[in-house]
């Protein structure tokens, strides 16, 4: 399993330009963030205590301004707003489901846009973040992968989401303050736009900054990365991530996953496996979160429920069973609650905790596999998102 991940055919990218002007602060390593202070003039014996300053301002407590980190001189706050900038992804619409789910529609550098989720429940909020503009997979199921990458984001792009939705729940501590318990944004899933190991130190970088202790302060054990089976990046994500790993399983033959899952024509599902068995132990993770969406007639059998139990067998690991986000077009249709409940009773009797996850946010397109930034879509052609990238005629 070595090298890197390729990316799969059929790829459509569009080059990015970086944008003129100061550095955005945001989305750089403590290690980063200390190497263009020095760059920029702050000595060199001064830069450790400086990167803690600022890191708390931008992480622990939300500010944007220099002017307003009062702990660093007028001169030198000065001279940071000559040569940074501190900048997040724009809102440009936010939809709130009548179940309270709350879907936003952000613009990021080219004018590119990304759809973030955020699911209040009773007893934590899970904020559903985008690692990629579309999707390298092409998953038959799924909306989103529908969408052909364009590009995938900056670690500065996939930190912001979670700082746009901290705004919007005004749930950053009053300066001064240490961050509070019971928070609204508790949880992160990397389950939007994108695989995210096709985007790996990118992701990585974001989650260390989510997880830093002077900062946003989520624990590893409260972000799950899930990823559809980039096997050579899994074990990397144990050892430079640590957090929890979900996995778009969905089959439990090769010729169904080969057709509903296109990368397990890479990776199958023996070799998807073999990774898995080493996760836990490696990232000290309880367990691995199987996710298996429920398809009529295609994957929902009796026999389909007892082949899962086995194939799993030997892993710490739960199944969530998703009923299928029905889309226009879409060429599946969601098993029926009776079916759906005869698997997780098969699961749940062979040893493993199956709940069958209830749809949310269904009413404004923000339920599992639906993100496909629609308002883009309704916007602009194809063709006029080349012509606009200059990339008309090829």
């Amino acid at each position: 399993m070595s090298g890197t991940a390729p990316i799969t055919q059929d790829v459509m990218t569009i080059p990015r330009k970086l944008p003129d002007g100061p550095m955005n602060l945001v989305g750089l390593t403590r290690e980063k963030l200390r190497d263009v202070l020095i760059a920029s003039g702050t000595p060199e014996k001064q830069a450790k205590m400086r990167v803690g300053q600022i890191w708390q301002w931008i992480y622990l407590w939300g500010v944007r301004d220099f002017a307003e980190m009062t702990n660093l001189s007028k001169a030198y706050r000065a001279e940071l707003a000559e040569q940074f900038v501190i900048e997040i992804p724009e809102v440009v619409t936010r939809q709130i489901s009548t179940d309270g789910t709350r879907k936003y529609l952000v613009k990021i550098a080219g004018g590119h846009e990304v759809e973030i989720v955020y699911i209040p429940e009773d007893s934590r909020g899970t904020l559903c973040i985008s690692s990629q503009v579309g999707c390298t997979l092409t998953c038959s199921f799924c909306h989103t992968g529908t969408q052909k990458l364009v590009r995938n984001l900056t670690a500065a792009e996939i930190i912001g989401q979670v700082m746009v939705v901290r705004d919007d729940l005004g749930e950053w501590p009053e300066i001064g303050a240490k961050n509070v318990e019971g928070r609204l944004l508790s949880n992160i899933v990397l389950m939007g736009m994108g695989e995210p190991l096709y985007n790996f130190e990118n992701v990585r970088d974001a989650m260390k900054i989510a997880m830093d202790a002077e900062g946003i302060q989520l624990s590893r054990r409260r972000i799950t990365l899930s990823t559809s089976g980039v096997v050579p990046e899994i074990a990397r994500t144990a050892e430079e991530i640590g957090c929890q790993l979900a996995v778009s399983f969905h089959a439990t033959t090769d010729e169904v996953r080969d057709k509903l899952v296109p990368i397990n024509k890479r990776w199958n599902i023996e070799t998807l496996l073999d990774a898995l068995r080493v996760y836990p132990k490696v990232s000290n993770s309880e367990r691995i979160t199987f996710e298996y969406v429920m398809l009529h007639g295609i994957n929902d059998s009796d026999e389909d429920a007892r082949r899962l139990v086995k194939l799993i067998d030997g892993i710490p690991a739960k199944i969530n069973l998703i009923p299928f986000n029905e889309w226009p077009g879409a060429p599946y249709k969601r098993s029926s609650n009776n079916r759906i409940r005869a698997f997780s009773e098969i699961v749940y009797k062979a040893g493993y905790a199956s709940p069958v996850r209830t749809p949310r946010g269904e009413d404004i397109m923000a339920a599992c596999g639906q993100l496909k930034s629609a308002t883009e879509r309704e916007r602009k052609s194809r063709k006029q998102i080349a012509q606009e990238a200059g990339l008309a005629g090829s």
